[in-house]
């Protein structure tokens, strides 16, 4: 029994750290804020936009990166999520956990991205996918904030955006980002 079940089991880990560690399809965002009414940048600060899918166990993690970068810069960065949510569902289905969490953290607004519209303005596939943009409006930054899917703790991604908050050069401006489909949730 023990033949059979170790290799099992091995394999099976294998496979689970396989899937957290493969990124998702990564941002294609432009270069500069798009030009569009509906959606404007902070006049003043820079504008941090996450795009989530709300219903992606994955962003769990995201969210609670995003509150650790807002509890050293409340205020000092304008931050939005967008979540994802299908036309062809209630009004409400958006309105998971996740967008309360989102809501708790101070000064971070969540929005409904009705079919992805938002999404595909900016360019984002993956939930988890975060965009930083200066006060100039170019992007500085673009990725994942979590080092692996669903896991929180130190990653290249939230170091980079607390560095360029602080006034200081990123040692890189994208990183993979570790989430569901922000189109399909899986």
């Amino acid at each position: 029994m023990l033949v059979i079940w170790t290799p099992a089991v091995g394999f099976g880990i294998h496979k689970l750290l396989q899937y957290s560690y493969t990124p998702g399809r990564p941002a294609s965002a432009a270069p500069v804020w798009p030009a569009n009414p509906w959606v404007a940048p902070a006049p003043s600060r820079p504008t941090l936009l996450v795009f989530a899918h709300p219903r992606c166990p994955c962003s769990r993690a995201t969210i609670g990166e995003l509150a650790r970068i807002i509890a050293v810069y409340r205020g000092r960065v304008s931050a939005t999520v967008f979540f994802y949510a299908p036309s062809t569902e209630a009004p409400d289905w958006d309105r998971t956990d996740l967008w309360r969490d989102a809501l708790a953290i101070p000064g971070v607004r969540a929005a409904e991205d009705r079919d992805g519209a938002a999404a595909r303005l900016f360019g984002a596939f993956t939930s988890g996918e975060t965009l930083l943009f200066g006060t100039d409006g170019r992007l500085a930054f673009h990725g994942g904030i979590t080092p692996a899917r669903g896991h929180a703790g130190d990653s290249s991604g939230r170091d980079a955006i607390l560095d360029l908050l602080a006034g200081r050069p990123a040692v890189r401006n994208s990183a993979p980002v570790f989430g569901c489909s922000i189109q399909g949730g899986e």
